[in-house]
């Protein structure tokens, strides 16, 4: 069974806007439903639960990144960024400073000693509390991460298989396993109240993400 996807667009206005004006830009959102995610170059027919997707109606949307499909609910928090950086290298380095950046600023709200692990895993003890994935092209790189703050585990079980390729650490954990919550670890309380937190946070960080990764300087 292959499904429709919907292009993931949530960010689009911030992409077109640094696009033209050279500046970069950091969005924080709640999500507010339960929807699956498919990478750029996702396989449905090994990643998806197909029939569960249609039988709850829930909309699967395709993202320009890669890596493999999430579950995104409204325990989950969005983090993107749009840094327009000259060129089209660059993507290893500057996905490490996008990380160094996110890691200081959940250390600084209370959440420490997160590491990056995997391609792209934020991961806290051996657990994988966010997924990201990354868009370049030329002048633009996008990077966006799901913050796993309160997410139900039952929809991921539901609509996602076990992925065709995992990290060395997740050890072929199961999904309930290997992902944890920064709720269940006892780190957040109230998604909305630390949201507002991590904004101010990262806000205060990006003269110095700025200049690791090369961006011009607005």
């Amino acid at each position: 069974m292959s499904l429709e996807t919907t292009p993931y667009c949530f960010d689009d206005e911030i992409i077109s806007r640094t696009r033209c004006d050279q500046i970069t830009r950091v969005r924080v959102y709640e999500w507010t439903d339960v929807s699956v995610v498919i990478g750029r170059g996702g396989k449905q027919e090994l990643e998806l639960h197909a029939q569960n997707i249609v039988d709850d109606r829930v909309t699967l949307y395709k993202r320009s990144g890669g890596g493999c499909s999430v579950v995104l609910d409204p325990g989950n928090l969005i983090i993107s960024v749009v840094l327009p950086i000259p060129g089209l290298g660059g993507i290893k380095s500057a996905f490490a400073a996008v990380s160094r950046w996110l890691i200081t600023a959940l250390s600084q709200c209370g959440v420490p000693d997160v590491q990056q692990l995997g391609v792209s895993d934020l991961v806290l003890g051996n657990r994988k509390i966010g997924g990201s994935c990354v868009y370049r092209t030329k002048g633009l790189l996008y990077y966006s991460t799901t913050l796993l703050v309160d997410h139900d585990p039952q929809w991921v079980d539901r609509y996602l298989k076990h992925p065709p390729r995992e990290p060395e650490y997740r050890c072929q954990r199961q999904h309930r396993q290997f992902m944890g919550s920064l709720k269940e670890l006892g780190l957040v309380s109230d998604i909305g109240l630390w949201r507002n937190d991590l904004s101010k946070e990262l806000d205060n960080g990006l003269n110095k993400l700025i200049l690791d990764t090369g961006c011009p300087d607005f």
